[in-house]
């Protein structure tokens, strides 16, 4: 499970003077999609440039951690799913790819089996077969290629002891290609989402006779609408052109208007925002799919109405939340970490986020997305501007009548996520409630080290979680699931918890085909978890980001967060 969002961008220097800055006013009121500027019937042709910070390396399906095929990446590599391609809640569902369907369960979801389309092709005209889709997932086990999410390796049958095709040339026996447009996978144990699972890279098809070991990412086959045309300095700049052999009859959700994309990578979020607020030359057809405009900037954007017509909004499933240890005195008592919740100002901590355009306050723990299974609860009404009362009479019932002194550990990083900010902002509303908080900053790995270890992890620190798919498993399961809590690596149960009911409910739930009836019951899992105390919600992060003049037919999902460029036009 991804604990940090990859949709989430450093923030641009507050001092940023954007091109046709103005006074502050509020932020825009879209939710995605079609602004007036984007408006009007898209069309084929032209070139679309990509600028984002957040360096496009290791450019091969084995090695990308990316859900519903990524946003670069699904221009190039096909999956046997997908995300659907359409604005807001639409677009947080599950599609057909290359397969015909979500793919077909036995009785109690340990075996699914896909069938391929008809007429799949490569870049080069051979057609794709099913044991491409084995290998290219076998090849996602070899220690050359890690990077990729695990999944596979932890549900797939044998996956916790093969090495890949390379060291293995067996391959895995619970995969299965009883012909070239069937394939079987056995799993572990029940897994009814393993139609979200089938969208992550690593089910894109790759021939064996083409595979380069390391050096695929240099010109990947393509199966996708664009091929790599050039791959510099590992994903520095790519640059793609359109696949002859790809058909837009079997692939609906992409649309492939542009004729050609550039992707550029690495460069400071700063510059990316002045050129898209620039918009001058080759940028009217640039987008970004990584930088957010940040508290100044937007500011300065939504004073002006062109430029605030060329902002596009997005909301991703990720959370940012308080985490207690309970092994750490004094959070093993829940009447501290009640008292706590009830004196968290939330309204101080949206504004240290950057304020309501980029922040929406939190009570539950599973975003705030249908699809999610999201059920509303507070379970310690602290109302916008928290209840200090509330929280000193728990504090005396827990045997602190005149408060107490904890330390808030969090990053130095300015990321408006566990940034100062927001770690003062708790600070100084905690101290109406009789909690004397000091806090120690720590530099954004040795923050990630501390907080991800059994031995090190802090009493009380802030911390955040990003789902790998639209459901509350990717998000409730690392994070409440007694049996993934790890000893000797990355830990993410920070609260320990291991509930046997809470287990058995995971383990039912895992067994659902049905994605919303098992939604239903993901919320009703997160409520039940809630009344615990183990996590303080805050906040679910907003994506607010600029795109050139000439940009048509912006799509922005629930699923992703950020504008697909498998949809836009650029005239």
């Amino acid at each position: 499970m991804r604990h940090l969002s990859p949709r989430t961008a450093s923030v641009a220097a507050a001092s940023l003077v954007l091109a046709m800055g103005a006074a502050a006013c509020a932020g825009p009121k879209d939710s995605g999609g079609a602004t007036p500027r984007a408006a009007g019937k898209p069309h084929k042709g032209g070139t679309l440039s990509i600028l984002n910070s957040q360096p496009q390396t290791d450019f091969d399906p084995a090695r990308l951690y990316t859900s519903g095929g990524g946003n670069v990446p699904s221009l190039v590599f096909r999956t046997l799913t997908t995300r659907h391609r359409a604005n807001g809640a639409a677009g947080a569902k599950v599609v057909p790819d290359l397969a015909t369907d979500l793919g077909k369960p036995n009785k109690d979801a340990t075996v699914w089996t896909y069938t391929l389309k008809e007429g799949l092709k490569y870049e080069d005209g051979t057609p794709i077969t099913s044991a491409d889709i084995k290998y290219g997932i076998e090849r996602s086990f070899a220690a050359e290629l890690s990077g990729g999410a695990p999944y596979l390796r932890d549900w797939l049958i044998g996956g916790d002891r093969y090495q890949g095709p390379y060291k293995d040339k067996k391959g895995l026996a619970s995969i299965e290609t009883p012909d070239a447009k069937t394939i079987v996978f056995h799993l572990n144990k029940p897994e009814g989402e393993f139609p979200y699972l089938a969208t992550q890279t690593q089910t894109t098809p790759v021939p064996e006779a083409e595979d380069t070991g390391t050096k695929y990412e240099e010109h990947p086959l393509s199966s996708g609408p664009y091929k790599v045309v050039k791959n510099e300095n590992d994903g520095e700049r790519i640059t793609l052109a359109r696949n002859p052999y790809w058909s837009a009859r079997t692939d609906p959700e992409r649309k492939a208007y542009p004729d050609r994309i550039d992707v550029r990578s690495g460069l400071d979020s700063s510059v990316i925002n002045q050129r898209l607020a620039s918009s001058q030359g080759a940028d009217t057809a640039a987008v970004t799919t990584d930088t957010n405009l940040g508290p100044a900037e937007l500011a300065k954007v939504t004073g002006d109405k062109k430029l605030a017509a060329r902002v596009g909004t997005g909301h991703f499933g990720y959370t940012n939340y308080i985490a207690f240890n309970p092994k750490v005195k004094p959070f093993d008592n829940p009447k501290v970490r009640q008292a706590i919740s009830y004196a968290v100002d939330r309204s101080s901590v949206v504004n240290a986020a950057g304020g309501s355009a980029l922040a929406e306050p939190a009570t539950t723990f599973l975003p705030n997305q249908k699809s999610f299974g999201y059920t509303p609860y507070d379970h310690f009404p602290a109302g916008k501007t928290g209840d200090p009362a509330k929280a000193r009479q728990l504090l005396k019932e827990a045997g602190y009548p005149k408060g107490l002194t904890v330390t808030l550990t969090h990053s130095n990083a300015r990321d408006f996520e566990t940034s100062p900010e927001i770690a003062t902002a708790l600070q100084d509303a905690l101290k109406t409630a009789g909690i004397t908080v000091k806090l120690k900053g720590l530099e954004d790995n040795d923050y990630k080290d501390k907080t991800k270890s059994v031995a090190t992890e802090p009493g009380f620190f802030l911390a955040h979680w990003g789902a790998d798919w639209p459901s509350g498993g990717p998000f409730l399961a690392p994070i409440f699931d007694g049996r993934q809590i790890v000893k000797d690596g990355a830990n993410f149960n920070t609260g320990f918890l291991n509930d046997p009911s809470v287990n058995q409910e995971i383990d039912a739930i895992n067994k659902l085909t049905d994605l919303n009836a098992a939604a239903q019951r993901w919320g009703a899992l997160d409520k039940k978890i809630g009344a615990q105390a183990l996590t303080v919600p805050l906040f679910h992060p907003v994506y607010k980001r600029l795109y050139g003049a000439d940009i048509k037919n912006v799509v922005i999902s629930d699923w992703t967060g950020v504008l697909d460029v498998s949809q836009v036009a650029v005239k």
